[in-house]
């Protein structure tokens, strides 16, 4: 059992941690056939408590944990300490904490998720993803979404987007592979000048090792995911599975129920096929690229 930080440090905050620290607690009471009643009890919480700590969903109190191992009965005292390390590094906040006053917590979640990803697959029908998007451009998409917002707060909006793409340039970066919609490609979101800057942007993407971009054209027609954007997220850590993220336009949803993670890998296999081989996007990006130079000339 690992109970260390995720490869690459502690790059996902929190969020990983938990979910590492959930599952092995989980595993523990377990093998004890401990209930989560009991255990809540133990902690003087509740069942529904102790199914959010193995799920990484709360944070987890050094105490809480230091009682639970002594319920489930751990006497290996290496591990024991360090599963409370753990706890304490599960506590720390992440990049983002500073911002948390314009980032929603549930967003706060999925910068975890994707800083301490091994895999992130995307696909987008609307926008180009922010992992790819220019700094034009995507204040842009925050205007839109946030057109209230003052010319300071849209602006520390564009600056954490541009700090979340740092993770495609680490050490041992995450693999990308997105999948996206033509008409995210031809939406003039800014204008033509942004777009033709978004879309050169892209073609520089397409050139690094851990990129694999797919379009899916208009003449597919109906498509395996035509309801919506979505992304699926793995971990280089065997212990955690792999999480389906929605976004919606004030929460999100976070899936890692086997059945529903089986039926997204199989929409996003689905949209890999039907979408143009990866060796074709240069070649769609500077047709669209040529489209928005010939309409603005």
């Amino acid at each position: 059992m690992t109970t260390g930080q995720p490869e690459g440090g502690s790059a996902g905050g929190p969020t990983v941690l938990r979910m590492l620290l959930g599952a092995h607690l989980r595993r523990l009471r377990e093998a004890e056939g401990v209930s989560r009643e009991t255990a809540g009890w133990e902690i003087r919480a509740s069942e529904s408590k102790i199914s959010r700590m193995e799920l990484g969903r709360v944070s987890f109190k050094e105490r809480d944990v230091a009682d639970l191992l002594t319920l489930y009965g751990l006497a290996d005292d290496q591990e024991r300490a360090d599963l409370l390390s753990l706890a304490r590094d599960a506590n720390t906040p992440g990049w983002w904490h500073r911002d948390g006053d314009i980032l929603p917590s549930w967003f706060q979640s999925y910068l975890g998720l994707e800083a301490a990803a091994a895999l992130i697959r995307t696909y987008e029908i609307q926008f180009i993803p922010g992992l790819l998007q220019t700094a034009d451009y995507a204040r842009s998409v925050i205007v839109l979404g946030h057109g209230k917002a003052s010319d300071e707060e849209v602006e520390r909006r564009v600056g954490l987007r541009m700090k979340r793409q740092q993770v495609l340039s680490r050490k041992d970066p995450p693999q990308l592979w997105v999948v996206i919609d033509e008409g995210a490609l031809k939406r003039p979101i800014g204008g033509p000048e942004v777009m033709r800057a978004q879309l050169r942007a892209l073609v520089d993407a397409t050139k690094l090792p851990n990129v694999r971009l797919q379009v899916i054209p208009f003449h597919a027609g109906g498509h395996a995911a035509a309801g919506g954007s979505f992304s699926i997220l793995r971990f280089p850590d065997q212990d955690l599975p792999d999480v389906v993220y929605v976004e919606q336009m004030t929460s999100a949803l976070y899936l890692d129920k086997r059945e529903d993670v089986d039926y997204y890998a199989a929409a996003m296999e689905r949209l890999c096929v039907e979408a143009d081989k990866p060796t074709r996007t240069p070649e769609i990006l500077g047709r669209v690229l040529r489209e928005f130079e010939a309409a603005d000339a």
